[in-house]
């Protein structure tokens, strides 16, 4: 097992010494309590910009105030059974649990653990993680306020007005959370997301007279602050972190420019909030749209916040570069392509957190297609998907389409971030095959995940928490909730800290190729090669024409004498007995099937039991047909 100096040598390779020298210097900064002096605690309220100027100003939104949307209203039964459950305290955290908060909630108890900040306390005094506090993303959640787009849709579909309810929490989180202090200004990423939202909130009621001078006052001291934050801790996004928050954080900097340009260096904000914006979608965004953060739920993420960015930007006559419109497209066509068309779900591959910023319909949260129709939108483009879904209404998107784009049944491949993917009318094949040059979430390469007539028979077991037993995250994280292969009980890449992965695998072959009969995918991967550098994995996968029939063939070189090859699969309960798995060793007789318990997270925050079907070999090859029955 590699030493101490030898994991931080590989570490600083893999991530750079930029990023090194950043966290170090991050670190002596905050302990010695000069980042504490850069980002003041409660600053005295002042008046930045008033309800008037706000009012008058010639910044354009989606649209200005309720009164100007005019598309039919439909006032379904989910809608107000979700705002009655807002109504009385309970709010559907990352778009998975039902949870209690309370009519009074105070905004900074964690109700998964039960832990309760100190909003006294300076931000940098608080910690990320800890056992006893839990995980802090539990309090982020309603913080961050996209629970707001339920109130507003309940509000416009059942025409009443809910707009002292939504100025009563915005209120009540101002003075529950003093600037710069408790959990709630520890992330930038939250802060942007929250004043997006109370943006969205604010034109929707622009002309309410619940937004009097005196609700308008705070609120707009408290978005002062915060985009303050954002500014001058922008190092830390786009240099420790770098993804989706980066790309939020610049984005949000941008648009407050727009929207609040009375406020002190409103200006800075959005032009250099345009220019970071641009630069960190040209890094993040590969040149063939995948993206460095190797999730679809994150890639999600970043397609909302392109979808706002470009239509805002072009609402108040402004245009981004050439390369946002270009890894725009290229995301639409990644994402559309790994969709199947009988749900709009794609494959439940990378890190995943239940993240959703602007919810604006009723679609399952694993359904892309309302956000992936609001990008084609947004783009000139129509990408096949129905054009029921209610986010194009609220953005107001009247572009006429211009491509009639669509996935073509057969073979798709993506270098950059290494997926190659078989779309057939009854299957969908995704493979996984990259290599790393940005920080990998999780132990995953030559996982293959297949979906048979809209079920994922053959899933990836997802996240469930960031922040839990380190048994439970190793698992989630790790190589055995993947359908590849590991050595013993060893993981491709030797796990660090909680988004630390050392000895990164590496792509060293990849092909994707069309038969008269088969599709039929070659890769190789280094791995383990904290265990051995010479270790390769090698895997084939035949796909046959028009029909759920897949032959894989693994085989490892160069492991040490006395390591097990385990190759795993993960099936859904419910499809257990409709999937015939065969294994066979490398001289053709038939290995036994162990099954034992596993894990399926599909949404964050859940898990579900599933079976776990392992094949075990002191040989180096097995070859395996997996076929519906």
């Amino acid at each position: 097992m590699p030493g101490k100096l030898n994991k931080i040598i590989n570490l600083a390779r893999n991530m750079g010494w930029r990023y090194m020298g950043f966290r170090a210097r991050h670190e002596i900064l905050r302990r010695s309590g000069l980042l504490k002096k850069k980002f003041p605690s409660a600053p005295p309220f002042k008046q930045y910009l008033t309800l008037a100027q706000w009012k008058e100003q010639e910044a354009v939104f989606f649209f200005n105030g309720k009164e100007s949307l005019t598309f039919p209203r439909n006032p379904q039964p989910v809608i107000k059974e979700t705002f009655d459950n807002l109504r009385d305290g309970k709010l559907l955290m990352f778009n998975s649990v039902l949870t209690a908060l309370g009519k009074d909630y105070d905004w900074v108890t964690n109700p998964d653990s039960g832990f309760h900040y100190d909003v006294h306390k300076h931000w940098t005094q608080i910690a990320d993680y800890s056992k006893e506090a839990g995980d802090i993303k539990f309090v982020w959640e309603k913080s961050r306020f996209s629970y707001l787009y339920d109130v507003i849709r309940y509000d416009y579909h059942f025409n009443v007005d809910c707009a002292e309810m939504v100025f009563g929490d915005i209120l009540s989180w101002i003075k529950s959370n003093p600037v710069n202090c408790g959990p709630n200004y520890r992330c930038s990423q939250e802060m942007s997301l929250r004043v997006l939202n109370w943006t969205f909130a604010l034109y929707y009621y622009h002309d309410s007279p619940i937004l009097t001078d005196t609700v308008f006052d705070q609120i707009q001291y408290a978005i002062y602050w915060q985009m303050d934050h954002v500014y001058k801790n922008i190092g830390f996004s786009r240099i420790a972190v770098r993804n989706n928050h980066a790309i939020t954080e610049t984005l949000t900097l941008y648009l407050a420019g727009i929207f609040f340009p009375s406020m002190p260096g409103a200006a800075v904000w959005k032009s250099k909030g345009k220019a970071w914006f641009e630069e960190e979608i040209a890094y993040q965004v590969y040149e063939d749209g995948t993206f460095l953060q190797f999730s679809m739920n994150y890639h999600r993420i970043v397609a909302q916040l392109l979808t706002w960015g470009i239509a805002l930007s072009e609402k108040n006559g402004e245009r981004f570069s050439d390369v946002v419109y270009d890894r725009a497209r290229k995301s639409l066509v990644f994402l559309r392509t790994c969709m199947v068309e009988e749900n709009g779900w794609l494959p439940n591959y990378g890190a995943n957190d239940g993240a959703l910023f602007f919810k604006l319909g009723n679609a399952h949260f694993r359904d892309y297609r309302p956000q992936l129709q609001a990008l084609a939108s947004v783009l000139g483009m129509k990408a096949g998907l129905d054009s029921h879904y209610e986010d194009v209404q609220w953005y107001e998107l009247t572009k006429p389409p211009m491509d009639e784009w669509l996935p073509a049944n057969g073979i798709h491949t993506f270098t950059k971030g290494g997926y190659y993917i078989i779309r057939e009318p009854d299957t969908l094949t995704f493979i996984k095959c990259g290599s790393y040059k940005d920080r990998p979430s999780q132990a995953d390469n030559l996982h293959l995940d297949l979906w048979y007539k809209g079920e994922n028979i053959l899933p990836d077991a997802g996240s469930y928490k960031y922040n839990t037993d380190e048994k439970t995250m190793r698992y989630f994280s790790g190589t055995r909730s993947h359908n590849t292969v590991m050595l013993d009980d060893k993981d491709q890449m030797l796990k660090g800290g909680r988004f630390i992965w050392y000895y990164w695998s590496q792509c060293l072959e990849a092909s994707l190729v069309e038969g008269g009969a088969d599709y039929s995918f070659n890769g190789a991967i280094s791995a383990f090669i904290y265990v051995d550098n010479d270790i390769v994995h090698k895997r084939t996968v035949i796909k046959k024409k028009e029909a759920p029939v897949w032959e894989i063939k693994d085989e490892v070189t160069h492991a040490p004498t006395g390591m097990a090859m385990r190759q795993l699969w993960h099936l859904p309960l419910k499809l257990k007995n409709s999937i015939s798995i065969i294994a066979k060793d490398k001289d053709g007789s038939e290995l036994a099937g162990h099954t034992k318990d596993g894990w399926y997270s599909s949404l964050y925050g859940q898990k579900e039991k599933t079976e776990e079907s392992y094949f075990s070999t002191a040989n180096n090859v097995i070859e395996t047909i997996i076929k519906m029955i």
